[in-house]
């Protein structure tokens, strides 16, 4: 099932692919950050709400409309992170896997589309999200040579916000 596109970026490797600028352990609750497209342009922005019981951000275009609320579940075997969209509803429920042999391996229940698989090595943000055989976005650090910036290339006719916003949420998952 292909989503709408909902945010622009600019072209990269994979023909009509976006190239987003994120920095590793995003922010604090409390701070804001900025995800630029490749061109250096702000076109989202992750709000760290404070005095929450739990972790929470919430994803929001350049115009501060929120698209996304992501947030811990509590009360889990395993840790569980879950991104509401602004209008109410979940759109994905995030969780890593009991049994991972060789590599990290979380997945993404997504409600109104394919379920994703996310495989690599997540602490050293390199990993691939996929959606059964179809990669829809791959995560690297080696596209900078800033420090503690990585990149997220999202695949033509994804939802880039949506992608960000599982990004925001592993990165908080694996690095708290």
């Amino acid at each position: 099932m292909m989503r709408r596109r909902t945010a622009g970026g600019t072209r990269s490797r994979g023909e009509g692919a976006h190239r987003y600028r994120m920095q590793e352990k995003l922010i604090s609750i409390g701070d804001d950050y900025w995800i630029e497209d490749n061109a250096g342009e702000r076109v989202f922005k992750v709000d760290g709400k404070a005095l929450r019981l739990r972790n929470t951000l919430i994803l929001q275009n350049k115009e501060g409309q929120d698209l996304y609320r992501i947030h811990e579940r509590m009360l889990r075997i395993r840790d569980t992170m879950e991104i509401e969209r602004a209008g109410g509803g979940v759109a994905a429920t995030i969780s890593k896997t009991l049994i991972s042999p060789l590599r990290n391996r979380w997945m993404v229940r997504v409600a109104d589309g394919p379920d994703m698989d996310i495989q690599g090595n997540i602490p050293g943000l390199e990993y691939r999200i996929t959606a059964g055989r179809q990669q829809v976005a791959e995560v690297s650090r080696k596209w900078f040579r800033v420090r503690d910036t990585y990149g997220v290339e999202v695949a033509p006719g994804q939802d880039d916000a949506l992608i960000l916003a599982i990004t925001v949420a592993i990165d908080q998952m694996a690095h708290n």
